[in-house]
């Protein structure tokens, strides 16, 4: 490409000092991941899929979670969320889910709006449901009165930060499966549930029971992308078609798919999972230490939850950003990414102690 006298570089809007705990999705773009898809930006390639990149994709879904599987890039985890599960159900079905999981708490009505879905929400302690838990709501079926509770849908890891064990994905699969029900794992974590329990992927997805995948990117150092993974196809029915009314199917796909390609064909997937889950374990550890500081959750991914004092928080974001999880409750949560360091999270820490200083000193304002 020829440049001209007017090219001007790229210009820079922010402070790449500035660091924060609030999301996984704050963090920037992998360095391998920025090389793949400039590789992949040279010359032709068929749109819509009929690429090689996205071939090559599909090759390396098969080396991760077995054969017999298909697998569909999207552009986000709502999309993914909303096309796996309109696959697994009849106009009249309903999908039991925890009350925390992202379908129900935060996807602004679209499994509902756009998928034409009712979710069947059942609390949980830990954000993770049970055979038991399920059965709350797995009833009523032939009841005309009620939509049908024909799908499950669990978070790996969830939306609290904990995570299920192969043991338990399979207990679930099972008792839904005995049911009738199919079911659907958001994994928009995925990695760092497999970097938690160190064991393949396939371990609690496929070989676990799990029909339908959402197997997400974007959290874990991609620019965007997700991956919608039929583990049982014959469970899910129209995906080619779902995903292009759901507006989820790109043109240049070969650009989600390249993505894919660098993450999975080597174990960048596991090497940025496990630093983020890292990152997370040493500011779990720092903040056990802390007086006033009360954690809620067990620490197995990249998130920590814990309680505050009234009005740390807010004094807190004024170094850095995070998000209130149950602001009546003064529960925050506090999110490590691939790229935090040691360096973010003891310098966090440390601006934790001091504000619970001044707090239990008095000096609030």
């Amino acid at each position: 490409m020829t440049t001209t006298a007017e090219t001007r570089a790229p210009q820079r809007l922010h402070d790449p000092g500035v660091r924060g705990f609030a999301s996984d999705n704050y963090s920037g773009v992998h360095p391998e991941i920025l090389a793949a898809l400039a590789a992949a930006n040279e010359g032709h390639q068929v749109s819509y899929g009929e690429d090689d990149y996205t071939a090559r994709l599909h090759e390396l879904m098969v080396d991760h979670f077995g054969p017999g599987i298909e697998c569909f890039p999207v552009f986000n985890g709502t999309g993914a969320n909303v096309v796996s599960l309109q696959s697994l159900l009849p106009r009249w079905g309903a999908v039991v889910c925890a009350s925390t999981a992202h379908i129900n708490m935060d996807e602004n009505g679209a499994p509902e709006r756009v998928g034409g879905l009712k979710l069947l929400h059942v609390p949980t302690p830990d954000g993770k449901l049970t055979p038991e838990l399920i059965d709350r709501e797995a009833w009523g079926w032939g009841d005309e009165h009620r939509a049908q509770p024909l799908a499950v849908s669990i978070t790996q890891t969830t939306e609290l930060g904990t995570c299920y064990t192969p043991e338990e994905v399979r207990a679930i699969a099972d008792h839904a499966h005995s049911k009738g029900m199919k079911l659907h794992m958001d994994g928009a974590r995925l990695a760092n549930a497999a970097a938690h329990l160190g064991v393949p992927l396939r371990a609690f997805t496929s070989d676990a029971g799990v029909d339908i995948l959402s197997f997400g990117g974007t959290k874990n150092g991609l620019l965007y992308g997700e991956v919608v993974v039929a583990l049982n196809p014959e469970a899910a029915h129209g995906l080619v078609y779902l995903r292009k009314m759901d507006m989820q199917l790109a043109s240049k796909m070969r650009f989600l798919s390249a993505q894919f390609i660098a993450l999975l064909e080597g174990d960048l997937w596991l090497r940025s999972a496990s630093h983020a889950n890292a990152m997370a374990t040493r500011l779990r550890a720092a903040v056990d230490t802390i007086d006033g500081v009360r954690p809620t959750q067990q620490t197995e991914s990249n998130g920590v939850f814990a309680v505050l004092p009234p009005g740390v928080a807010d004094r807190l974001r004024g170094s850095f950003r995070f998000y209130d999880w149950d602001e009546s409750a003064g529960e925050v949560r506090w999110m490590c990414s691939f790229d935090t360091t040691e360096e973010d999270v003891d310098a966090f820490a440390a601006a934790i102690r001091h504000e619970l200083r001044d707090y239990r000193d008095g000096r609030t304002g």
